[in-house]
């Protein structure tokens, strides 16, 4: 008897705390004694009705952030010092005879606590579930392509401005990928039961069932408490854009890009395709080419090359007319730098031109739209081959002889970087 009872105030005290917390083993001894209680949980475990987390697992053990142990360590541990710091959880196989499902209709992920699922357990969603924070300009959305956060901004919070099931917090997110690289948002069930029921039933409506896996630097971060291992495509673009100009300033020369867009002044739209289709990839190239080849900046190529050039037109008559920027990079690269192999430098400057030729097919005609998933594909392509482009021009930049004293990171040094 005093084991169901013990069972009941385990229980009870899960249910009723406010984030699903484990009752403390201290507790319980001070209640009904030490061995007593040792005795209930040995048997308590081997019939699956409850799990105790030790916190050397996990560090915090009054939640149940990861899967139970396996029953015999569990009671191994029961005989360890780590018993007195312990807390004690009831399983599913118990809760799914208590909870009532349909008090959850509208808070689904708070039902998966409530039937025992651990809170660091991580559920994928259609990148679409996105969209509605990145595109309202009263969440503050942001992410490095790893993880990220959603949050009403202070402006539209308590204040009357905006409906209170809308002023949305979710912590942390990250991404997933299934065995075919398709991309994925994920979650921890920590932050999704955190939602609104209105939010929580807007994500569960995305939520996909295809078997998935963390991307590993958002593993490591939020899972194992490490520093990310690589930088992300996107990420990296953008450190070489920063370096690229740093070297600018290290040999004497304006900035190579009006904008590195570091910190806070990336574009949100600058990731991974939230929706599949033709009108969002061509967007998303549209927005390189202003963030590359318009972004070029006039004034780091000073006197050294003709910023026009003469045409006659069929009447013989001449016209100046200027250059374009690839174009003025091309010829200031042919004027400065010296090399026997131009392969690397001529593939760099095709990528740029071929931005530039995608992005104003679709601004010269109207087309139907079109869904189809290898949009996504084609965008990475595409990333891989823009990484490499502004690489070899920040290594091109470094050779100069008053580039020596710049430092570039170690993950751009090396390539620490994520090849999806």
């Amino acid at each position: 008897m005093i084991c169901d009872s013990l069972l009941d105030e385990v229980t009870n005290f899960y249910l009723k705390s406010e984030d699903y917390n484990g009752i403390s083993v201290a507790s319980l001894v001070a209640r009904h004694g030490e061995a007593k209680v040792r005795t209930c949980l040995s048997r308590l475990i081997d019939e699956g009705l409850v799990s105790v987390v030790f916190g050397d697992y996990h560090p915090n053990p009054h939640i149940r952030a990861l899967p139970s142990e396996p029953t015999i360590e569990q009671r191994q541990k029961l005989d360890t010092q780590l018993f007195q710091q312990a807390c004690v959880y009831p399983n599913t196989k118990h809760l799914t005879q208590l909870i009532d499902r349909t008090a959850f209709t509208d808070r689904p992920f708070e039902l998966c606590l409530a039937l025992g699922e651990p809170q660091l357990t991580y559920k994928s969603f259609d990148l679409s579930v996105l969209e509605t924070y990145r595109n309202d300009p009263r969440y503050y959305y942001s992410y490095d392509d790893i993880r990220g956060l959603i949050s009403a901004k202070n402006e539209f919070f308590e204040t009357g401005r905006m409906r209170t099931a809308d002023q949305v917090l979710l912590e942390s997110f990250g991404f997933s990928f299934d065995q075919d690289k398709n991309i994925y948002v994920a979650a921890f069930l920590r932050y999704l039961s955190s939602l609104s029921p209105e939010h929580q039933l807007v994500w569960a409506s995305k939520q996909v069932s295809a078997k998935t896996q963390l991307h590993p630097d958002y593993f490591r971060a939020s899972i194992m408490g490490r520093w990310p291992d690589r930088l992300s495509l996107y990420q990296a673009v953008l450190l070489e854009m920063k370096t690229a100009n740093e070297i600018c300033a290290a040999i004497g020369r304006e900035p190579i890009f009006r904008d590195d867009f570091a910190e806070s002044r990336r574009p949100r739209e600058f990731g991974y395709l939230l929706r599949p289709t033709l009108k969002e990839y061509n967007e998303f190239v549209h927005l390189l080419d202003k963030m590359l080849s318009e972004n070029i900046n006039l004034k780091f190529f000073s006197n050294d090359v003709p910023l026009a050039s003469e045409e006659q037109r069929s009447d013989g008559k001449m016209v100046v007319r200027p250059k374009g920027t690839i174009q003025l990079l091309s010829d200031w690269l042919r004027a400065k730098f010296k090399t026997d192999d131009w392969s690397e430098i001529e593939k760099m400057l095709q990528t740029l031109r071929e931005i530039r030729s995608a992005r104003h097919k679709p601004a010269h005609s109207i087309g139907e739209d079109k869904f189809d998933q290898r949009y996504v594909r084609e965008q990475l392509e595409l990333m891989k081959r823009v990484y490499s482009a502004v690489k070899i021009l920040r290594v091109v930049l470094a050779l100069h002889p008053a580039a020596s004293g710049i430092t570039v990171c170690r993950e751009l040094e090396e390539g620490l970087v994520w090849s999806v």
